[in-house]
């Protein structure tokens, strides 16, 4: 996940902090009312780019966040990598939603952007963290609150659910079906992690609650395209 940067982990505590950085729809396209010919134009120096690579995971071995050495398969970066992978997936949906006109972009965003708070929660494993390490990376309980109160919200506008539901429904639903059995998995990989207390466990309460979210979410009839 993009959690990372060439001095250690970047700045994203918080669903704010995270999308001001990371999420474009958040991100400020400058003054209103200023001209593409009125803005700064650039140096005519080539700016020097930083490399992407280092070298440093060609062993197949990385780093946390608290600069523990560990091999990439490790539990640690199995839950990272998932977590990443549930965004990716959300991102996918987000764009379906948004060529049909659905509702929920906003609200999937605000997902994506914790997720990244909890990619900074799981690479700092307690074992190895200080308190200013911690200070950091704890997820706290407001995006779990948030999903809560969506559910209540998908739920009242749904008839009570007396079978299971078949993946289906057309793009936008089955890519939404496809996120939640993503975010099962991501649960399965950081339920160890909060049973060996190496992360917390409101990382776990947010993935749960996710899924239930995307339930609502992909059962709505006006999701569903015929």
């Amino acid at each position: 996940m993009a959690v990372w940067g060439p001095g250690g982990r970047l700045g994203l505590r918080g669903c704010l902090g995270a999308r001001k950085l990371l999420c474009p729809r958040f991100q400020s396209r400058g003054p209103q009312g200023v001209e593409d010919g009125d803005r700064p134009q650039p140096s005519s120096k080539t700016p020097k780019v930083p490399k992407i690579y280092t070298k440093t995971g060609d062993k197949g071995f990385s780093s946390t966040f608290t600069g523990e050495r560990r091999s990439k398969d490790d539990q640690v970066f199995e839950a990272v990598g998932t977590t990443d992978e549930l965004s990716s997936a959300i991102g996918f949906v987000m764009e379906l939603i948004a060529e049909k006109g659905h509702p929920f972009v906003e609200e999937l965003q605000k997902i994506q952007c914790s997720l990244q708070d909890v990619g900074s929660a799981l690479a700092t494993p307690r074992s190895s963290a200080r308190e200013a390490h911690l200070k950091h990376a704890t997820f706290e309980a407001g995006p779990i609150l948030e999903l809560e109160q969506w559910i209540d919200k998908y739920s009242r506008q749904l008839p009570p659910l007396t079978a299971f539901i078949l993946p289906s429904g057309g793009k936008s639903s089955s890519a939404l079906h496809f996120c939640r059995a993503v975010c099962r998995r991501a649960e399965r990989r950081v339920v160890p992690l909060v049973q060996t207390g190496e992360t917390d466990a409101n990382v776990v309460k947010f993935l749960n609650s996710q899924i239930h979210s995307h339930e609502g979410r992909e059962s709505r009839k006006d999701i569903q395209e015929k």
